[in-house]
């Protein structure tokens, strides 16, 4: 079903069942998966790619170009994937030419009023972004993170699958997969423990994954030393103690701690 008053470009594609609110703007090079569903007044601006089943609020702008001076009107894009929930007034900007050209969203994600995704961002499946929480350019969020509401997280900085950032949180470095962070600037609080044992980790996945925590956060080791202890004590070879070690040597603004 599509409102009379909505506004459609004719180089748009819709798929199946799309669902268009009044007064909605869709410009072109824009393709919207089967079953969206989208709010009055949105405006969703190419090019830019929507997968199937998602939920877009009323007033939320998709697809703008990036807020960065050195654009200069290059056919950067916007791709988001399936049954993401984006709700109103959210702002989720197109790349700009400094990386892969692309911002990329995942599936599965909640994304609550106001809240913005800056341009080059990388955000994975299952976030949830509460209420006025900022991604700046080139932020890479991993899967299943909860960002509270008024976060801001720096430009260029990496917040790490199952981490959860309390409200009002400044992240100017990297935040570690599996951890709390909350501040201004941010430290850390702890593992995610609810969140881990929510979200199917075995009790041995949690032991592991606490005790490299501590090397790692609460030891007088150096990070490099914490890092090469992880490593050699086989008790902690599994795959999520992999992925947080292989995070924090790849991390290029310093890991909170």
């Amino acid at each position: 079903m599509i409102h009379a008053s909505a506004s459609i470009d004719p180089n748009a594609r819709l798929g199946e069942g799309v669902h268009v609110g009044a007064f909605v703007y869709i410009g072109p090079d824009v393709e919207i998966g089967d079953g969206t569903v989208i709010g009055p007044h949105a405006v969703i601006e190419g090019p830019t790619r929507l997968g199937r089943d998602n939920r877009i609020g009323p007033h939320a702008v998709l697809g703008q170009p990036p807020q960065d001076t050195s654009y200069a009107g290059e056919p950067t894009r916007l791709e988001i994937g399936n049954r993401n929930d984006i709700r109103e007034f959210v702002t989720i900007h197109r790349a700009s030419t400094k990386e892969d050209q692309v911002t990329r969203v995942g599936s599965d994600n909640m994304f609550m009023a106001y809240s913005h995704i800056g341009h080059d961002c990388i955000v994975g499946d299952h976030v949830t972004m509460a209420n006025g929480a900022t991604l700046a350019g080139h932020v890479t969020v991993e899967d299943h993170v909860i960002i509270a509401g008024l976060c801001a997280i720096h430009q260029f900085a990496r917040i790490g699958m199952f981490a959860m950032l309390g409200g009002g949180t400044m992240a100017p470095k990297d935040i570690p997969p599996y951890a709390m962070a909350s501040g201004n600037h941010a430290k850390l609080y702890g593992l995610n423990r609810r969140g881990l044992q929510r979200n199917g980790f075995s009790g041995e996945e949690i032991r592991q994954v606490r005790q490299a925590y501590r090397i790692l956060f609460q030891s007088a080791l150096r990070l490099e030393q914490a890092l090469e202890r992880i490593e050699d004590d086989t008790s902690l070879d599994s795959a999520r103690v992999a992925h947080l070690v292989r995070f924090i040597r790849d991390s290029k603004r310093g890991v909170t701690r």
